[in-house]
């Protein structure tokens, strides 16, 4: 049977690892606040939300909340980032997607300062990880490099395909495997033969958000299998994109879901935050 990699455990090392630095930069006389911006009363955005404020209560980083009613209008949202980036004793800036339909996401990512950027979604950030130089990284990616890394999981050499091709996810995984000196394809709705391309992958890295999409099929007999997806299957359990049951069998490790991803990608969250202590 697969090794499950933990998610759970991993983030709480890192939260743990994140506290203690948070304590030795006060020490300093350094400090971090973290704003948060949620537009509307979308239930799984307010459960987010609730997580990320727990995790800088817990490793000591001070969190400020704008919750914004629903019918917010987008020059009203770009006022207080321009009014956030402005405030010295704000440090980073998240703002939690989805926003209400009438708002765009990309003129909303782009009005926050990259050096407050702590999602990692600004251009000059994506532009940055691109070429190889400092900035804030997309947490979910960046996560999934630190599962792998703290589960001994070798990446170098290694033949990897992304399951996806999003902003978010996918494009930056790509880069971050790269980064590692994986030989990574990235695959997508257009790809031909995709359970023949899957089928080449060492660590299968699946982002695709359709539940339980990818089944032994796909899978080659060994394989290291991430699983970014998160749904709700016909019994109302939580799943992800993969089989789990069906394609553990055959992977030499695997995230589950829940407990695997989901929790990296608020403990990298606290990573950038720390960072813009420093």
């Amino acid at each position: 049977m697969a090794q499950t990699i933990d998610g759970k455990r991993i983030s709480q090392e890192m939260k743990d690892e994140l506290k203690a630095r948070v304590a030795a930069l006060a020490e300093e006389g350094k400090e971090a606040t973290l704003a948060v911006i949620q537009v509307g009363d979308d239930a799984a955005s307010a459960v987010y939300v609730n997580n990320k404020k727990k995790a800088c209560a817990y490793i000591g980083i001070k969190s400020v909340s704008h919750e914004l009613p629903e019918e917010t209008t987008e020059e009203e949202l770009l006022a207080l980032i321009d009014h956030l980036n402005r405030d010295d004793a704000v440090n980073g800036i998240l703002v939690q997607l989805p926003l209400p339909a009438h708002i765009d996401e990309d003129k909303v990512i782009r009005a926050i300062d990259p050096a407050k950027d702590v999602d990692g979604f600004h251009p000059e950030n994506v532009g940055k990880l691109v070429i190889g130089e400092p900035g804030f990284v997309s947490c979910t990616p960046a996560g999934i490099i630190q599962l792998l890394k703290r589960s001994g999981i070798a990446i170098a050499g290694k033949r990897c395909v992304v399951v996806g091709r999003s902003n978010i996810v996918g494009k930056p995984m790509a880069i971050l495997m790269l980064r590692e000196n994986a030989t990574v394809t990235v695959a997508h709705s257009k790809t031909k033969d995709l359970p023949d391309l899957c089928r080449e992958a060492d660590i299968l890295i699946v982002a695709i958000g359709k539940p339980q999409f990818i089944t032994a099929d796909y899978i080659k007999e060994g394989a290291v299998v991430i699983d970014v997806g998160i749904h709700r299957d016909e019994k109302n359990r939580l799943c992800g994109d993969v089989d789990y049951e069906a394609v553990a069998p055959h992977a030499s490790a695997i995230t589950p879901v829940p407990g695997g991803v989901g929790p990296m990608t608020i403990a990298m969250l606290m990573y950038n935050c720390v960072e813009t202590m420093l």
